[in-house]
């Protein structure tokens, strides 16, 4: 065991702390290639991580950077900086720390790469911009250890393939660095061992103690859940009595619309004027900081957030979480707890609310997974090309590469170890052209190879394009909103372009907890005043919508199977036991199927649990089966667990309906024409570099992006049918917009075995779905019967008898309900 240096040990004492197991082993084992720690949530796990670094820092002064920390989040490296600020100060050593983020001024940027700190906190974006300077190498000469925080979250997205990425570039220009990781919640260690770890090297991983079980229940309230919606009014009063009783508390939601809506029905209830806050993406950074300023403070009592305060930040007198809906998702929902009690040996505390009747079953399926620690995940698949070819141009930004040398760097990268040389050059081939169908554009043309036989750019220019526009993430075309004034009034945050596109002056929204009304358009701002109206006419900007994970799904069906259900509130149990008499709930391994008649058109319901994306991709492709088959349908609406499809023909055989080669015909066919391949293309060709957002001059609007994207698209399909990209387009919708992974597996999992019931009414079941928003008109043959129909009536009523309908039937016109 490495000895605590005299110096540490003495400043541990002063404090009344003793270093924890796990804080030594990481010290003994500092040496290590790579390093996992998991460790709950207020264990300590930023002072193990660079305890090593302080400690050889102390003994052996360093010139230049010594660590490199990595953070998903620009607010918890700052957290990070504050904390470690106060050991090193306490302790008198002679270490430099310094944050590095979009927020960070371009004059200290400039002077950290000629003189960089001993100790730097960054984001995987602000890494790879790094990189692609000339002087990397002097800059990250003599790097020992890169710490990377909140693992888990960046191993589930694009960020987390560039990050890795741009660790086996400093892996080549410092051969010696040692990688360490932190999480607090991972379902499979290997998995992100195999991540962290330089490919084929090993991953060691370190398990603290998980510290106590944490105390979470479920909210009782006075009223029960609604059948249906999203934003759990219900539930207010609920929730303003535990605020009450609590320092502060934090209520997550799962989108930033409900976040909204929920605080600002929150603020209207709120008799005592309790401070209460709220925090998410679409916010002004100012309001965002004044929000985080005053929760370290202790000033508020709650802050209503989304996951902008998912990860670890220390916001001090935190004593409770509230997660308003299903949390989806297990791993997040544990994350959250965690932001509770953030300290070592103190059990967090949190209370789930449903919103409706059916995420009570899914808040108890959670409950029961969390108890029983199992976390869950979805696998992630080979490492996305569109974040490989960004590479491959960031690494021609910092000069001439061997194409041989690359690939070989490319391949430590775990996610990328499998990848073929013809891969990776069909990558460096579209980065030097664009492919066949754009080769002859001047403005693809981006490298070239020298008589050596090494890459460089074509032109030195391009490098400061290349570096503007750095990053996976895509965030949706949003407008600034602000308060109308001569000059420019108060900074309010941001609104989807495609909602900003739908308001007329005088329609109300909601921003900011408050309630302001559009004025009008004004050098690409949204201009708003305040108004008073209780309820706003436009509810909210849209935000996104997580899928419960598979793993959950299967914890609710295998819930369906027991008796009684004790752990249940009395009206969701007495709900599901109707179900069970009336019909039958649905089973492990086999698919339910229900068909009914209801307000004149005959309904089909597919308890499929595939998650809102798989079932709406259900929706799509079976109402085109059906309309193939001749059973008119005429429109759908999907949920997490279930879809809805109304018509004018009953089902009687559902089974063709699910065959599988037919399904992947059918979303073959959907997807070639469809607006999700273009918007997935967009992404991609974004983060790949064919078109480039940001410019020296200006940057594009959604619409000038969404038009040269489109233009793109339509001539590569025509034209270039096996583009690099097109392929890259299909993987990535298949995987992520339409997810037609999860129907496969239901197919797979069912293997035919359908449970289809006949009824003549509305199952319990399926009552929600008809509340369900969303819905999806289909146009089909259905339509053009109607309107046969509707014709041969209006000419009998006039008395042309010749002419009949072609089938007796409902005469009403209703798209729906």
């Amino acid at each position: 065991m490495r000895a605590l240096p005299e110096l540490f040990h003495n400043w541990f004492a002063e404090k009344g702390w003793s270093i924890h197991p796990h804080q030594q082993q990481m010290l003994d084992r500092a040496d290590a290639p790579a390093l996992l720690l998991i460790a709950p949530t207020g264990g300590g796990k930023t002072l193990a991580a660079f305890l090593p670094t302080l400690v050889d820092l102390a003994a052996h002064p360093h010139d230049g950077l010594h660590t490199l920390y990595i953070s998903p989040l620009k607010a918890l490296a700052a957290d990070i900086k504050r904390n470690l600020t106060t050991p090193v100060t306490e302790m008198g050593l002679p270490i430099r720390i310094e944050d590095r983020t979009g927020d960070t001024p371009a004059s200290r940027k400039k002077r950290q790469r000629a003189d960089p700190p001993h100790i730097l906190l960054t984001t995987p974006e602000s890494l790879a911009l790094l990189t692609s300077y000339e002087d990397a190498p002097r800059m990250f000469k003599g790097l020992k250890r890169v710490v990377v925080d909140e693992i888990h979250a960046l191993a589930e997205s694009k960020r987390g393939d560039q990050l890795m990425l741009a660790l086996g570039r400093l892996q080549s220009l410092c051969p010696q660095m040692h990688r360490v990781g932190l999480s607090a919640t991972v379902e499979d260690p290997q998995a992100i061992a195999h991540l962290l770890a330089r490919h084929p090297d090993p991953c060691s991983i370190l398990l603290a103690d998980p510290g106590p079980a944490p105390d979470i229940s479920m909210l009782t309230t006075r009223e029960a859940p609604p059948w249906a919606g999203g934003n759990a009014a219900y539930s207010i009063p609920a929730v303003l009595a535990e605020v009450r009783k609590h320092k502060t508390t934090l209520i997550f939601h799962n989108t930033r619309a409900q976040a909204e809506i929920f605080f600002h029905n929150l603020w209207l209830a709120n008799d005592d004027s309790l401070p209460i806050g709220i925090h998410h993406g679409s916010l002004d950074r100012q309001q965002r900081e004044r929000v985080e300023g005053a929760m370290v403070r202790g000033e508020l009592r709650a802050i209503v957030c989304t996951g902008s305060l998912d990860l670890g930040i220390d916001w001090g007198d935190v004593d409770l979480v509230i997660q308003i809906g299903a949390p989806k998702n297990v791993k997040r929902l544990v994350q959250r707890i965690g932001r509770a009690n953030h300290r070592y040996n103190a059990p967090s505390k949190a209370l789930l609310v449903p919103a409706n009747r059916f995420e009570v079953v899914e808040c108890v399926a959670a409950l029961e997974a969390v108890r029983a620690g199992a976390l869950d995940g979805e696998p992630r698949g080979p490492g996305p090309r569109d974040v490989l070819c960004q590479h491959i141009l960031i690494t021609a930004a910092a000069g001439p590469f061997d194409a041989g040398d690359l690939y070989r760097e490319v391949t430590t990268v775990g996610a990328y170890a499998q990848l073929s040389r013809a891969a990776f050059d069909a990558c460096l081939e579209f980065c030097a052209t664009g492919g066949y169908a754009l080769r002859a554009y001047d403005q693809w043309q981006r490298l070239q190879q020298r008589p050596d036989g090494l890459w460089q750019l074509r032109d030195p220019r391009a490098s400061q394009k290349i570096r503007m526009n750095i990053g996976t993430i895509q965030d949706t075309d949003t407008l600034k909103v602000r308060l109308k004034r001569n000059r420019g009034g108060k900074p309010l945050g941001e609104i989807e372009e495609g909602f900003a596109a739908s308001l007329t002056p005088g329609d109300t929204f909601l921003i900011g907890g408050q309630i302001v009304r559009y004025e009008g358009l004004r050098d690409m701002t949204v201009e708003v005043s305040r108004n008073a109206a209780k309820k706003p006419k436009v509810a909210t900007f849209m935000g996104t919508k997580f899928a419960t994970s598979t793993q959950l799904s299967a914890r609710v069906v295998e819930m369906f199977q027991q008796d009684g259900w004790p752990q249940l509130p009395a009206h969701t149990a007495d709900w599901l036991a109707q179900q069970r008499r009336v019909s039958q709930l649905p089973q492990p391994g086999r698919l339910l199927i229900e068909s009914f008649p209801h307000d004149g058109r005959e309904q089909t319901v597919i308890y499929g649990f595939a998650g809102r994306n798989g079932q709406q991709t259900l929706g799509l492709l079976l109402t085109k089966r059906m309309d193939e088959m001749g059973l008119n349908p005429m429109g759908f609406v999907a949920t997490d667990y279930a879809t809805l499809i109304w018509g004018l023909n009953r089902v009687d055989t559902p089974a063709p309906l699910f065959e599988l080669d037919a399904l992947q015909d059918g979303l073959e066919t959907w997807l070639a024409g469809n607006a999700v391949m273009k918007r997935t293309f967009r992404a991609s060709a974004t983060i790949a570099g064919l078109i480039q957002r940001n410019t020296p001059s200006a940057r594009k609007s959604g619409r000038q992006a969404t038009f040269s994207s489109d233009i793109l698209y339509d001539t590569l399909h025509k034209y270039d049918p096996d583009h690099l990209l097109l392929d890259i387009t299909r993987e990535e919708a298949l995987r992520g917009l339409v997810d037609f992974g999860r129907i496969e597996e239901m197919v797979n999992r069912i293997e035919g075995r359908i449970d289809h019931l006949v009824l003549t009414r509305v199952s319990p079941l399926a009552a929600p779905m008809f509340l369900e928003m969303g819905r999806v008109p289909v146009k089909g043959t259905a339509e053009e019967k109607l309107l046969a129909d509707e014709a041969a009536r209006l000419m009998d009523s006039a008395g042309i008898a010749d002419i009949t309908p072609q089938q007796p039937g409902n005469p009403r016109w209703r798209m729906g309900y």
